[in-house]
């Protein structure tokens, strides 16, 4: 299995295809494993690279806490170890906020930036309510299965759960390949969410970026993609109307879509 170590930690990755890199962010909890709907596509067009953050899947899980710097820090080691001197970078919830702390960081190792269901920290974000808050952290005594169906409300819309039982069980599966993130690293991973803000230095994020949101996500509520829109200089926002948190399994075809036509329009 390809390993890359950066510092203090190992983190595990893959890259499929052939192409323009890109390099795929996944969000709290997540990992390769996360993109189930997305390589199949991307690796057609892309050398497409999915790695486990710090703190989930099979990279290091020191003790946190954890802070985004680090996190993006570990993006850009990866991106050296591969020999990559730039690339499209798609990030989605904490994904998101780790690649825009590789845009200020190394903004000349980015060709163009996707955001997708996320903000930029600070007393400026939008926060989810308490009581949505207070069920994504209750974990204590549940099983692995138990977490994700718990989450289920959180990440999807009421009508995609009642509508497409299938493409749930699907999405179940797939977290179920994961190893069990330990309590101690979901903590480390949650306080650097609750410390990120970067919204006082979004103007630094410089290069063409596209900001997609879901109107029912209740985690990152769709405000925060407007409040980015007002602060990244060259950006843009998609609405995905009637979608949850987890735009990437919900509207994984459109997602896709726009994701392409995006990167394509950027890679003279």
């Amino acid at each position: 299995m390809p390993f890359c170590s950066c510092e203090d930690v190992s983190l595990y990755y893959e890259a499929h295809g052939e192409g323009l890199p890109l390099l795929l962010i996944s969000g709290l909890s997540g990992g390769t494993w996360s993109w189930y709907g997305q390589v199949p596509c991307f690796q057609n067009h892309f050398n497409t690279i999915v790695y486990d953050n710090r703190g989930a899947g099979r990279s290091s899980l020191p003790p946190g806490p954890y802070h985004m710097g680090q996190f993006a820090a570990d993006a850009l080691c990866l991106l050296d170890s591969l020999g990559v001197s730039q690339a499209f970078v798609l990030g989605l919830s904490m994904g998101g906020m780790i690649a825009q702390e590789l845009a200020v960081l190394a903004p000349d190792r980015i060709r163009a930036l996707f955001l997708g269901c996320t903000h930029c920290g600070g007393t400026t974000k939008i926060p989810p309510s308490p009581d949505v808050l207070r069920l994504l952290v209750s974990n204590d005594g549940l099983d692995q299965r138990q977490i994700i169906e718990k989450n289920l409300p959180l990440f999807f819309s009421t009508g995609f759960l009642k509508t497409r039982p299938e493409a749930i069980d699907d999405y179940i599966e797939a977290q179920l390949q994961a190893p069990l993130q330990p309590e101690h690293a979901f903590a480390a991973q949650l306080a650097a969410i609750r410390t990120f803000d970067l919204c006082g230095r979004s103007h630094q994020v410089t290069m063409p970026t596209l900001i997609v949101t879901g109107t029912e996500d209740i985690l990152v509520p769709p405000g925060n993609a407007r409040l980015l829109a007002e602060r990244i200089p060259h950006s843009s926002v998609v609405e995905l109307p009637g979608a949850g948190h987890a735009i990437h399994v919900e509207q994984r075809d459109r997602l896709n879509d726009l994701a392409l036509d995006f990167f394509r329009k950027h890679s003279a």
